[in-house]
């Protein structure tokens, strides 16, 4: 293939890192991260090879939610910085070669948002159909809710005008009524607004919620049509505003389903989706040792239109879910990587991240990373994977993970100079605390996790087909080991993991057309010859990997 066609589509060969502003670089002292931090800070990221920032909420907000309970979708939480901060962010990070996305909240909003006081002000108020009503009592709607340590229904009473409104999240997330041409006009000027200001794209929140009609009367569910429609004109109005801007939605639903989310064959509604079917596989083959479950997510995901992505992640900033599992895998899952009960959440999933799952083994952590980057799709790493932090169990529920960045092993992990009682969470301790797991000892280590990730990123940067090919499981005998072939023209890269730690062997067929070939190993000095028929065992240590890029005469890739 050309490389000049992984630029029009960039985001099919990108490198994604999502972080928190308010716990990345606190650079004015206060005790919360902020914009001036984090463009200090991009220097690091541009080192590592992220080619897109995406940005948790850094919106005005209430913080009941970590930041996903909005009061103003047009400003910027003055802890954080300023409007005038965000530009300069987006310009500096443009000039380090990365583009800048940013969460899209908009199936609620904060109950203390401008438009929902006004809303229940009163039943004639012109805001108030910009929220779902019922003036009726509602039924048992506890099996429905997303938070069930929290919350016993998705209905709210409110108290003063004496109706119920819908909250799909928590009771002070009011849904917004998607179903009200208003209210579908202001996502449009809220999307319009931060592309104006430098936005390549957004990370849409809960698509599945944001597009439901439940709780609309007939009427208005008619107006709206196939919510399908509504999810395509964003994505039109989008291509108009900024060509090359992305829509990277959330959507937890068996991949059959997912498909109509990109818009069918069509391509036309969202850019990406994540894969939660591979990553919640993926952990299921790592408790069994078995490559079998994630081998077969990826050979049931649906065929998706060319300009399409899929974004593979190891975990994200939610709890780790593992809800498409059945409950006696995810219960194998939580015998292998949480069995503490306090480990777990909401009965569905982990509040964990990967190296304290996996006893900071660094053989296993490497192959995981190493699998991440080997898999069909674009790679998401979230704040301080690259250099292996973990969770601190202390910090109630989904926010363990979300901890201040180690920076250095110096105080709140050269976070922030303010008082650890200051910080937005309490900074890890232990094993995986900033005196062990930092930034600064790291970067000078060229066998550190950071030079591993580091590493690979540029590899998988070189070798499109990984982003761009189709999914090609190579059938061999060997159970543990996930073997991906991964093609586009002549460019051919075989990937292989051994899930568990005895050591393997493993027959590699790549047919009669690359018989005499070489095989080029992409992470080590290391390589082996396809015989006349295109056959060779390649040897795998325990929780071994191995990249090898298939070397044809007259081949002119750079190895």
């Amino acid at each position: 293939m050309r490389i000049t066609e992984t630029g029009d589509l960039w985001w099919k060969n990108a490198v994604i890192y999502c972080l928190d502003v308010e716990t990345f670089m606190d650079w004015d002292g206060d005790g919360t991260g902020d914009f001036q931090g984090l463009a200090q800070r991009l220097d690091h990221l541009a080192e590592l090879g992220v080619t897109c920032l995406w940005l948790m909420p850094f919106y005005p907000t209430t913080d009941r939610d970590d930041g996903y309970d909005v009061t103003d979708m047009y400003g910027v939480d003055p802890r954080l910085g300023t409007p005038g901060d965000v530009v300069e962010l987006i310009r500096t990070a443009k000039d380090r070669g990365m583009r800048v996305i940013a969460d899209l909240v908009v199936n609620h909003t904060s109950d203390r948002h401008p438009w929902f006081q006004r809303a229940r002000s009163s039943l004639d108020n012109p805001y108030r159909d910009f929220y779902v009503w019922r003036s009726d009592p509602p039924p048992d709607t506890s099996a429905q809710v997303v938070f069930p340590d929290q919350e016993d229904g998705i209905w709210e009473l409110d108290q003063k005008t004496g109706e119920y409104y819908l909250h799909r999240f928590y009771a002070h997330q009011p849904d917004l009524n998607v179903a009200n041409p208003k209210v579908r006009d202001e996502i449009a000027k809220v999307i319009g607004y931060w592309l104006e200001l430098g936005l390549d794209g957004f990370r849409v929140d809960a698509v599945p919620f944001f597009l439901e009609t439940i709780g609309n009367g007939d009427d208005e569910v008619d107006r709206l049509g196939d919510p399908h429609d509504y999810l395509r004109s964003l994505r039109s109005f989008l291509g108009r505003r900024a060509g090359s801007a992305v829509l990277l939605g959330e959507v937890n639903l068996p991949h059959p389903e997912q498909r109509r989310f990109f818009g069918e064959g069509d391509g036309d509604e969202l850019t990406m989706m994540f894969d939660f079917i591979a990553m919640q596989n993926m952990y299921l083959s790592l408790a069994r040792q078995d490559a079998g479950p994630l081998a077969k997510a990826l050979q049931d995901r649906p065929p998706i239109p060319p300009d399409c992505q899929w974004a593979t992640f190891v975990r994200n900033h939610d709890e780790l879910t593992l809800d498409k599992l059945s409950e006696d895998e995810r219960q194998e899952v939580f015998a292998a990587f949480g069995p503490d009960p306090d480990m777990q959440l909401y009965g569905r999933g982990l509040r964990r991240r990967l190296p304290p799952m996996l006893d900071g083994d660094p053989r296993r952590v490497r192959m995981v990373y190493s699998l991440l980057f080997s898999l069909p799709g674009t790679p998401t790493l979230f704040y301080g994977e690259e250099i292996g932090m973990g969770e601190n169990l202390a910090v109630p529920g989904r926010l363990a993970v979300r901890t201040p960045m180690q920076w250095s092993p110096e105080a709140n992990g050269g976070f922030s100079r303010a008082r650890a009682s200051r910080l937005p969470a309490p900074v890890t301790d232990g094993g995986f605390g900033p005196e062990f797991v930092n930034v600064r000892q790291q970067r000078r280590d060229p066998d550190s996790l950071l030079a591993f990730v580091s590493l690979l990123v540029r590899r998988y940067r070189e070798c499109p087909e990984l982003g761009w090919g189709p999914v090609d499981v190579l059938d061999q005998p060997v159970t543990q080991v996930l073997a991906l072939r991964s093609a586009v023209d002549d460019a051919v890269v075989v990937t292989l993991h051994n899930l568990s730690p005895d050591p393997v062997t493993v027959p590699v067929d790549l047919g009669a057309a690359h018989g005499g070939h070489e095989l080029v190993d992409l992470l080590q000095e290391a390589g082996c010859s396809l015989d006349d028929r295109g056959r060779t065992g390649v040897a795998l240590e325990g929780y071994g990997h191995r990249w090898l890029r298939v070397m044809h005469p007259g081949s002119r890739h750079l190895v």
